[in-house]
């Protein structure tokens, strides 16, 4: 029998005093985090919330989420996790398609109003039967009336609590994939899978009781719900918490906490580097700091290096999946780092370059990213179309484009989808990037296709320029000719702003492709 609520209540039980989360000036402890997890999962049962039955979250990153996502597992329910961004229709599909029996959502604010799209989604979706609002402060009555919060559910439950036994093989978790190819689709992961992979981050970063991580990445998206809470809450490192990304807020909260570990995506690198007022002690800041890591998306090698040379702390990049939950390869202190790579396969999983029969590719070559081990999602729930495609013969197949080197190291060259064919020939918007990325006015890029009618695809460039530079689309298009084949260079550059990007910080190539009509 396994519970992935063990992380919580084994740490409540040698570090019970012990900082746990800490969101603006309030901290609680891992007792009172245990005690109230304990308390929601009494909540749940008297509810009628059983064994094996799904339950959603829409939270932002405060002390509430890792309390209700306990709570959940406790209550030996499965958590559905997702994004605070979610409208209407959306929430009421994840709803639906997770068989939701009940739903969290956090009450929102004028700008983002979570709790009445919330609430809109789950009257369209009789069989979930129970919401409940999560206010700021517990005593606050639900901004919609009539609505149960969770102060009402707690109120009364005991903060002690026996978490019901669950298989290491029932699903803990159903994370939502992005999507990016039709609609969204549930990875169930198990508890054995998510310890699992907890326990490694852990190992490959050294975690400790005496480490404080700064946690902005969102906590319902994967990276930072194993990388960041669990493999942290097992060691029993503090955790500071901040629901958006903002350079200031980041750097002055690694001021005051003396923070030791940060995760960011690769847009957070940028917000950062791109950070320049003299508001801060960096060299303070960059001495506390022992530990940065990447992930989510490639990481710009100019980014890396950039990073590297103003704080003095290294980035180790990896390379996951939901499907994965999600820790694959890493950068890795004991063996090595190599720029630009996602490093070698962590602890128990094996990782191959194959052609489309599964046969393994020489060093070098191109092929698609496959992996086993115990970091493997059961399936997506209900998809067993999904599953055959995906699961073949024991590997998980990626639909990312990689390539090894002689030393073992992978790198990934691009996603299969975002792969644009020009006039036969197949270009990795990747590279394009990276060598416009070089171009000394260039901050940010995203390259992708275009419809063509004598090519198939065109490549076009969306740019976004240093503050106070200055380029032509004509210049940009020179330049990256003279850096690149022939065949790669786009044809079409367009200045913006800013570039779209998700919850999580990723570059949203498909509302830019939305954009050419």
């Amino acid at each position: 029998m396994l519970n992935l609520s063990v992380l919580l209540e084994d740490t409540a039980r040698r570090y019970p005093a012990k900082s746990a989360f800490t969101f603006m000036d309030t901290t609680l402890n891992y007792a009172q985090i245990n005690g109230a997890a304990n308390q929601v999962a009494n909540g749940l049962k008297s509810m009628g919330i059983q064994s094996g039955d799904k339950v959603a979250l829409s939270c932002f990153n405060l002390p509430y989420f890792p309390i209700i996502y306990f709570g959940i597992l406790k209550a030996g329910a499965t958590v559905v996790p997702l994004s605070v961004l979610l409208k209407k229709d959306e929430i009421a599909y994840h709803l639906k398609d997770s068989q939701a029996k009940a739903y969290f959502c956090f009450v929102g604010s004028a700008d983002l109003p979570m709790g009445q799209m919330g609430h809109d989604g789950f009257k369209e979706i009789p069989e979930c039967e129970e919401f409940i609002m999560i206010m700021p402060k517990p005593d606050m009555a639900a901004s919609i009336e009539g609505v149960k919060t969770l102060g009402d559910l707690m109120t009364g439950q005991s903060p002690v609590c026996e978490s019901v036994q669950t298989g290491a093989d029932d699903t803990a978790v159903i994370i939502y994939t992005s999507g990016t190819t039709g609609r969204p689709k549930g990875a169930e992961l198990t508890h054995s899978n998510l310890l699992s992979n907890a326990i490694v981050s852990a190992d490959l970063f050294k975690v400790s009781p005496e480490d404080t991580q700064l946690i902005v990445l969102p906590l319902f998206h994967i990276f930072a719900m194993t990388v960041l809470m669990n493999a942290g809450i097992y060691r029993g490192a503090s955790n500071i918490l901040l629901p958006r990304f903002d350079a200031e807020a980041v750097f002055g909260l690694m001021a005051k906490h003396e923070v030791t570990i940060f995760a960011g995506v690769p847009t957070m690198y940028w917000g950062l580097l791109n950070y320049k007022e003299d508001k801060f002690d960096y060299k303070t800041i960059a001495s506390n700091l022992r530990t940065c890591i990447s992930g989510g998306a490639s990481l710009p090698i100019k980014v890396l290096e950039e990073f590297d040379e103003r704080f003095k702390v290294p980035i180790y990049e990896g390379y996951g999946m939901s499907e994965g939950s999600p820790v694959v390869t890493f950068n890795q202190k004991e063996i090595g780092r190599k720029p630009g790579s996602i490093g070698t396969p962590v602890w128990g999983v094996e990782v191959m370059v194959v052609d489309e029969n599964d046969n393994e590719m020489p060093v070098g070559e191109k092929g698609e990213l496959i992996y086993r081990g115990p970091n493997v999602m059961k399936g997506y729930f209900q998809k067993p179309e999904a599953n055959e495609q995906t699961l073949r013969n024991g590997w998980m197949h990626s639909g990312d484009v990689a390539i090894k080197d002689e030393d073992g190291f992978f790198y990934i060259v691009d996603r299969t989808k975002d792969m644009i064919i020009r006039g036969g020939l197949n270009v990795y918007p990747r590279e394009v990037e990276e060598v416009m990325m070089k171009h000394e006015a260039v901050s940010l890029v995203a390259v992708y296709g275009v419809p063509h009618e004598e090519m198939g695809e065109d490549i076009k460039a969306c740019v976004v320029l240093k503050e106070g530079a200055s380029a032509a689309e004509a210049d940009l298009i020179a330049w990256t000719k003279e850096h690149i084949a022939a065949y790669k260079y786009p044809r079409h550059v367009e200045i913006l702003d800013a570039l779209p990007m998700s919850a999580t910080g990723k570059i949203l190539k498909k509302e830019l492709r939305k954009r050419e009509g």
